[in-house]
């Protein structure tokens, strides 16, 4: 068992290559952003990485500071082929948080500017593709595509909250994203929901009562 205090392994283009062997094509990697909060949409994003041109460093999102994902994100959308999907707040409260993800995601893999061979997803559950898929739990951490995804989509999405927090600065979108925090659960009930808060999500359901 890896003891705590090892760092984490880097993920690599293991999974990737498993794919390669079968066919001659590139494999695209999938993650998201923003399942969790209860405003703003979920972003989705498809990278597929040129080997020849990998930028260092790059990690689960959730490893790196802001700083690193900004430099990061920047390096990649200058090397690989990117494609980004959202789901705004009005899909999120119809068709549910899971349903609207995974809607991103394929819509983030029909963005891409290249036809994958295969398209690797974090998670468990595939969206619909045009391609052959492979869930990967647990890819963010595992799949250099997949963290590279995660990278794409974090900075996408903090970016649309920073816009936001512009638009409606009583919430402090720009400090917690749009997460349940204490700070932005008192603000929600001081001003009640913003058009981009969630209304199927029970924090927010609950100032509507």
């Amino acid at each position: 068992m890896r003891a705590s205090s090892e760092p984490r392994p880097a993920p690599d283009l293991s999974c990737e290559r498993r794919w390669c062997v079968r066919g001659a094509g590139i494999v695209a990697g999938i993650d998201e952003a923003g399942r969790g909060p209860i405003a703003g949409p979920v972003v989705a994003a498809a990278v597929a990485l040129d080997e020849d041109r990998v930028p260092d460093g790059i990690r689960d999102s959730k490893e790196l500071t802001p700083l690193r994902r900004e430099l990061l994100f920047d390096a990649i959308v200058r090397t690989a082929a990117v494609g980004v999907g959202i789901a705004p707040v009005e899909r999120i409260d119809r068709d549910n948080i899971l349903q609207a993800t995974l809607w991103a995601m394929a819509q983030a893999a029909a963005a891409l500017p290249v036809s994958p061979l295969a398209i690797l997803v974090d998670g468990d559950r595939l969206p619909v593709l045009s391609c052959p898929g492979e869930a990967v739990v647990g890819g963010d951490r595992r799949s250099l595509s997949i963290a590279a995804a995660s990278i794409v989509a974090k900075v996408t999405r903090d970016r649309m909250m920073d816009e936001l927090a512009v638009a409606y600065p009583q919430y402090g979108f720009e400090r917690h994203r749009g997460y349940p925090t204490a700070a932005h659960l008192i603000e929600l009930a001081r001003h009640g929901p913003c058009p981009h808060h969630r209304r199927s999500f029970a924090p927010v359901a609950a100032t509507l009562r």
